[in-house]
């Protein structure tokens, strides 16, 4: 497998080399092709070369990695983007997710969250690559987004058990990453999501055929029939008895 090139963008020069360290430990075919101080010297390096991929720095002097997320996303075929800091803050992490990174690690990056960061990459490039040489079948509308990707996969499961890891890897994102997104651009919980689908599905069921409610419950994967009542009126506001008399 040919190596695949990275660019990595930190202001500290011992979290460059620390860096390199880790992603060699990965044991993907990944290399480190050029180390930049911030994001405007990585900018003027990539208007003559080429990485695959760019790790950066959140905050650094000059240039820090949002705004260079920014300017590589104005780019055509921008490389993918890992963003890396020291701040556990989700402010950090939403700032990423809109910048549309792929990924977003924590110092000090250990090799298994590398290993899974270069992973998820890996899978995402090679679908994108397959479906480039593959007859196009794309609508008008475009290419669909992870998100929607993940919720037409949540739709054909159900009512069958669903994960969000399950989800992540059909989608090549990694769960936490996964999570972030979902509930940024859909406004819900992944989980909650997926019980809300599930009790559209109890909705029809109820309105529209005479099955018993136990048989309601299991058929859209509710073994526990106090459960299934008790989550139902939750979200519903009223309980399966209820919602049938009305209906």
């Amino acid at each position: 497998m040919p190596m695949s090139s990275i660019l990595l963008v930190d202001d500290e020069r011992w979290v460059r080399t620390a860096l390199r360290k880790v992603i060699e430990r990965s044991e993907y075919p990944y290399e480190v092709v050029k180390e930049c101080a911030n994001g405007l010297e990585a900018l003027d390096w990539l208007e003559y070369h080429h990485a695959d991929v760019v790790m950066t720095d959140v905050k650094m002097p000059v240039m820090d990695g949002l705004t260079l997320v920014k300017q590589l996303r104005e780019r055509h075929n921008p490389p993918e983007v890992v963003m890396i800091s020291g701040y556990d803050d989700f402010q950090y992490v939403q700032s990423a997710l809109r910048a549309q990174a792929a990924d977003y690690l924590l110092k000090p990056v250990e090799v298994e969250d590398m290993r899974k960061c270069l992973e998820t990459i890996q899978a995402r490039r090679s679908q994108d690559k397959a479906e480039e040489s593959a007859p196009s079948s794309a609508t008008e509308d475009g290419p669909e987004s992870p998100i929607q990707q993940a919720v037409r996969y949540i739709h054909a499961a159900l009512p069958g058990d669903i994960t969000l890891q399950e989800v992540a890897v059909k989608v090549h994102l990694n769960p936490s990453y996964l999570s972030q997104l979902f509930k940024q651009q859909m406004k819900i919980n992944f989980i909650d999501y997926v019980q809300e689908q599930r009790m559209e599905k109890a909705k029809h069921l109820l309105s529209h055929t005479t099955l018993r409610i136990t048989e309601v419950a299991q058929r859209v994967g509710y073994s526990d029939l106090a459960y299934f009542s008790n989550t139902y009126k939750r979200i519903t506001g009223m309980t399966p008895s209820e919602f049938r008399k009305r209906t």
